[in-house]
């Protein structure tokens, strides 16, 4: 499962901005041009960056052809997607790995591009980093979190995550020391990735997972569905992110359902880090090699950059 680096990007690189799933707003994307060029990068809106049909963000084609573009182009040094919501899945397969495996260039997003950087994983075994998409929100995603994207992008230095006691699954813990490739997202794309060619295999890796607005009940089911289909046999350790508004009204509670569906793997498990959909959100490498520190609460994982 070795990774293929892309070059850490440097003041002056050209990045294209991409929506592959979602439409962006357009007022939250300038937001994050500002940032960019605080950075020193270059940014260029893809032909259909802000495009919208319905939920998703223009034509399947024309989505694809962004990236195929981006990837294509020496001039573009980092493909960043604008934010989430659905539609990478259904593209993915028009993507030129090709071309990714000719000019690796690191590739940004969070959410529904889970299921991009699952195919670039796939297709050219490409370490991307999952943090937040441009269409920036200074209140969900302040200084810090803009520096920890900064610096996972622009930076070859090991990205530390360490647990926050107020995160909603601080409670989630079984400890021990794990290593292996850092892999995963969001949990609804992972678990329709199940009976794809792009769900990884995840002998020897420690799972990223992270959730929003999902009951707690499907949340169970999606973990079921996972254990069911041995997807999580021989996995080295899970690392759980945020389950941001993510309740119901049975009673049951996130962490004792976490610790019900992940508490039995035989594997180290560490909850409470702010990766995810929630406020503060933090950047980290995915495909990158990555120690979970259950016992100490703390993950590290390698640059995506080299």
């Amino acid at each position: 499962m070795h990774a293929i680096k892309a070059p850490a990007l440097q003041p002056g690189d050209a990045v294209m901005l991409v929506s592959p799933s979602g439409p962006t707003r357009p007022e939250r994307l300038d937001r994050g041009l500002e940032l960019l060029a605080g950075w020193g990068l270059r940014a260029v809106p893809g032909p259909h960056a802000y495009a919208r049909d319905g939920y998703l963000a223009g034509s399947d084609a024309d989505r694809a052809a962004d990236l195929n573009a981006a990837f294509a182009d020496p001039e573009i040094r980092g493909v960043l997607c604008t934010r989430g919501g659905y539609g990478a899945q259904r593209m993915v397969d028009a993507i030129d790995m090709a071309a990714v495996r000719r000019d690796p260039k690191v590739v940004a997003g969070f959410s529904d591009i889970t299921a991009l950087q699952f195919a670039l994983w796939r297709g050219a075994r490409l370490a991307a980093v999952h943090g937040p998409g441009l269409a920036w929100n200074d209140e969900r995603t302040p200084a810090a979190s803009a520096e920890s994207l900064r610096a996972a992008l622009m930076t070859t230095d090991p990205v530390t995550v360490k647990t926050i006691e107020t995160e909603d699954t601080a409670g989630v813990r079984v400890p021990g020391i794990a290593a292996g490739p850092l892999l995963g997202g969001n949990l609804c794309l992972i678990t329709s990735s199940i009976g794809t060619a792009d769900l990884p295999d995840l002998t020897g890796a420690v799972l990223l997972v992270e959730e929003v607005q999902e009951p707690l009940y499907k949340i169970d089911r999606m973990f079921t569905h996972l254990r069911r289909s041995g997807a999580l046999d021989g996995l080295a350790g899970v690392a759980l992110g945020q389950f941001t508004d993510c309740s119901d009204d049975w009673g049951t509670g996130l962490v004792p359902m976490l610790l019900d569906r992940l508490g039995d793997l035989g594997v180290p498990v560490l909850g409470g880090l702010p990766i995810g959909h929630g406020p503060g959100q933090l950047s980290v490498p995915v495909g990158a090699l990555a120690t979970v520190d259950a016992t100490a609460g703390v993950l590290t994982v390698e640059a995506a950059v080299g």
